[in-house]
């Protein structure tokens, strides 16, 4: 991958939860940019205007955390509702100076950081005819519609290569790419529900009983690694469920035609002399 950098962190201890165990990952300040959906000269103005700590330098190119990325999507967030860049700035000076705020730094970057920890991947269209064999134009444009590919160039970007090799999988057994492309659309907006109803218990459950203000600082830890473990506990409980459906509307949907391809067997015997 282009500048960036990943840095492992250890599994969890036997016996504990499951914790978001996503690698460290290290940004030029394009791809910091491009992560935050801001411009490097924002990124540059914020950091002169010290809304960003100086970034960590190997030689001559810098490179920024995941900390940084945080930062500059709390920004965004603040500039939409309606923050100047000189409160945020008092915010950022109080947050670093010491007192109640600078407890709640690890909130900030639990809240702002993303939950995916799959990068990006390049292909060209060799190696996506490769997996899907002949392409229709149509499909192509279809996936790029859905963000599943993106024109980077001479070559394509891709969003989820888990996602892009699962659909391979499907349409290499016999599902056409217009249905598979179909079943992604109507699979986001199911899960996406699903995201936000587990999201919803946990605000309200647990966030709206400290009041509709920032936790206090005493709470912020607990809750920034609740936050972090939203996404691991959610998979754990979907991923069981998912795993039901699946046996039973198997079993539905095939169940006849496994007792038809039986007794056709059985016919087929021959009988004992």
């Amino acid at each position: 991958m282009r500048g960036r950098r990943e840095h492992g962190e250890s599994a969890a201890p036997a016996g504990h939860l499951p914790r978001h165990t996503a690698p460290r990952l290290d940004y030029r300040i394009e791809e910091l940019a491009e992560a935050a959906g801001t411009t490097v000269r924002n990124v540059r103005a914020y950091q002169d205007r010290g809304l960003l700590p100086a970034p960590r330098r190997d030689g001559r190119v810098a490179y920024y955390s995941e900390e940084h990325l945080g930062r500059l999507r709390l920004i965004g967030m603040l500039l939409e509702r309606g923050y100047s860049l000189g409160n945020i700035a008092e915010l950022v000076k109080t947050w670093e100076t010491g007192g109640d705020l600078r407890e709640l730094l690890g909130f900030e970057v639990a809240v702002t950081s993303p939950f995916d920890d799959e990068l990006p991947a390049w292909i060209d269209l060799a190696e996506l005819t490769e997996l899907f064999g002949t392409l229709d134009p149509a499909a192509v444009l279809r996936a790029t519609e859905l963000g599943l590919l993106e024109l980077d160039g001479a070559r394509l970007k891709v969003r989820s290569m888990r996602v892009l090799r699962a659909g391979a999988d499907l349409h290499r057994a016999g599902v056409p790419l217009p249905a598979l492309l179909d079943e992604l659309e109507a699979l986001r907006d199911d899960v996406d529900r699903i995201g936000k109803r587990f999201v919803r218990l946990v605000v309200r459950q647990i966030f709206d009983r400290l009041g509709p203000d920032m936790p206090p600082p005493k709470e912020a830890q607990r809750l920034a690694d609740m936050i972090r473990r939203v996404r691991p506990l959610a998979e754990v409980v979907v991923d069981a469920e998912l795993a039901r459906s699946l046996e039973r509307h198997i079993r539905a949907g095939l169940g006849d035609r496994l007792d038809r391809l039986l007794a056709r067997s059985k016919k087929r015997r021959p009988s004992a002399p």
